[in-house]
């Protein structure tokens, strides 16, 4: 699965949690300073092609949903990061959210439980 860019992980991420919508409504959906109209409607295109939307003509304009599913994307972009910064390891990177207080020990307890139960 190809890594998405910046724009185009906004724009899924838009999809995702929100479900189908139409170009305006993404454009709305996205912080300021917003893209123009025409340049999401280029991304989107790019993801259809790409096959991770697919369009449906409602009226005179195309609403926009997601195909493809956040998690297996969010897997595979968290171990790609991991491999990436932190030489593929997992402990680094908790390590690392430990030391900056990103994690808490309540959350890291939870996290071993979590662990626990899928022995």
């Amino acid at each position: 699965m190809k890594k998405l860019s910046e724009r185009e992980e906004e724009i899924m991420g838009i999809l995702w949690s929100r479900g189908p919508l139409f170009v305006r409504e993404i454009v709305d959906a996205m912080p300021e300073p917003r893209p123009h109209f025409n340049t999401v409607a280029t991304f989107l295109k790019g993801l259809e092609t790409k096959g991770w939307v697919e369009k449906e003509m409602l009226g005179n304009a195309n609403r926009y949903r997601a195909v493809r599913q956040l998690e297996p994307y969010r897997e595979q972009s968290l171990k790609s990061m991991i491999s990436r910064f932190f030489g593929g390891s997992t402990f680094s990177l908790v390590s690392t959210l430990t030391r900056n207080e990103e994690i808490s020990a309540d959350e890291l307890r939870e996290l071993i439980d979590m662990i626990e139960k899928n022995k």
